[in-house]
């Protein structure tokens, strides 16, 4: 079962009437300043009391993991492209550290597949549950970059524990 904060609002409504004023129309999330009777309402972004719940969700039949709902490691080795190591290079924040798409562009031009590079920056990132998600679908470990180095020499101690007794549950 998944755990996501969520944030409700409920509307503000007045029957008070006593100056009317023109109404206009706004949302009552994007912060748009309303006119209601006689009362005139500014609001920020956001909703608009604040308050907070937590919202449980069910994935799959009885309530199973995201894995067995088929919503994680469905992808496999061939499915990973190209656009998916841009997207990780940027989401991880690797362009910003870097200052540009060399060592990215380096690691694509080296003929290793995409799934491969994926393990690479996350062993270098120390990034489990993708590290876990690129295993499942197919990703070799022992794939050498420019410099010779595997996932594994790219990782900490603990990353390399991780990938090699993943490996060996695996087969």
């Amino acid at each position: 079962m998944a755990s996501i904060p969520c944030i409700t609002h409920q509307p503000i409504t007045s029957n008070a009437n006593i100056f009317p004023t023109p109404r206009v129309s706004a949302s009552r999330f994007l912060g748009i300043r309303k006119s209601v009777g006689w009362v005139s309402l500014t609001s920020g972004i956001g909703p608009s009391n604040g308050s907070r719940a937590t919202c449980w969700f069910k994935f799959g039949k009885n309530g199973v993991d995201a894995e067995g709902a088929g919503i994680y490691g469905s992808q496999r080795r061939d499915d990973f492209d190209r656009d998916d190591v841009e997207q990780y290079f940027n989401y991880m924040g690797m362009l910003a550290v870097e200052g540009s798409y060399d060592k990215m562009e380096a690691l694509l031009g080296q003929n290793i597949h995409p799934v491969d590079i994926l393990l690479l920056l996350a062993a270098s990132e120390g990034d489990k549950p993708k590290i876990e998600e690129l295993l499942r679908a197919g990703a070799k470990y022992d794939v050498k970059d420019a410099d010779g180095r595997t996932a594994l020499d790219r990782a900490n101690d603990e990353i390399k524990d991780f990938i090699l007794s993943f490996s060996v549950q695996r087969a």
